[in-house]
């Protein structure tokens, strides 16, 4: 048996999230039968983060295990040929059987888009968020500070969240602007279910002045979710890269490769 690692990037507009379920059409079941097809036998995916629904990614990793021998290029362009256009294969590599796509990683990175313009996007109505009011993207880079850090973040969280801790770490978050662009950009071990989309929530209602750039201390401090902003639209959020470490040498996502640059 050997534990294969993949490289997956999608438009998640058109799924239920990750995980499979019974009834709906997600990417865990699109990518497991494109690689059950390519394997020529049952193939099981485990991610790295299991999306939500209308949730895009450029770096999303996952493991499988099979008998079947095939090479890296065979894993890639087989399973490209059978996925459908909104999801590809970027890299397949054998890993060691203790790799865990999920359990191995030491970072997540999240990248949250706005597109702050008084016109509503055509081009990306499913692929950012949209605010026409103009935000003070320093003031939100003034208020994520206040995250950064191992904190309680059950502000944060949403109430289906089925984590045993609401205990994270940031290890960074910025804000900045570019043209008409607002990024959102943080990287943390492990991300609560809607934790960066409340994130993101709390720091355009800072960044339209509805809030003082200390109310991001305030919220979190508070632990109170029901005391925070409204989750942010899920087509603004990519999972743009999972850390591992070097010894299991899986090929890096280019940060660039999420629009803007």
């Amino acid at each position: 048996m050997t534990r294969i690692a993949v490289g997956i990037e999608y438009d998640g507009s058109a799924y239920a999230g990750w995980q499979a379920q019974a009834s709906l059409r997600t990417l865990q079941q699109v990518t497991e039968q494109a690689l059950s097809s390519v394997a020529a036998q049952p193939v099981s995916l485990v991610s790295a983060g299991r999306t939500d629904a209308g949730v895009h990614a450029c770096g999303q990793v996952a493991h499988f295990d099979t008998r079947a021998a095939r090479g890296a290029r065979s894993w890639v362009l087989g399973a490209n040929s059978e996925l459908p256009h909104d999801v590809s294969l970027s890299w397949a590599r054998p890993v060691p059987a203790h790799f865990h796509a999920r359990y191995s990683a030491e970072a997540r990175t999240y990248r949250y888009l706005i597109v702050n313009r008084l016109a509503r996007p055509a081009l990306f109505a499913a692929r950012a968020a949209w605010v026409h009011r103009r935000l003070d993207h320093e003031r939100m880079g003034e208020a994520a500070l206040a995250l950064v850090g191992e904190h309680d973040f059950s502000a944060f969280r949403a109430a289906e969240c089925q984590a045993k801790s609401p205990v994270r770490r940031i290890e960074r978050i910025g804000v900045e602007r570019r043209g008409d662009w607002v990024v959102i950009e943080a990287t943390a071990n492990a991300f609560l279910h809607h934790m960066m989309r409340n994130i993101a929530g709390l720091l355009i209602a800072i960044g339209k002045a509805e809030a003082p750039a200390s109310w991001a201390q305030e919220v979190l401090a508070g632990r109170d979710r029901t005391r925070n902003a409204a989750t942010a639209p899920a087509a603004g959020l990519y999972l743009l890269s999972v850390r591992y470490p070097a010894a299991f040498a899986l090929p890096a996502t280019p940060a660039g490769e999420v629009f803007p640059a």
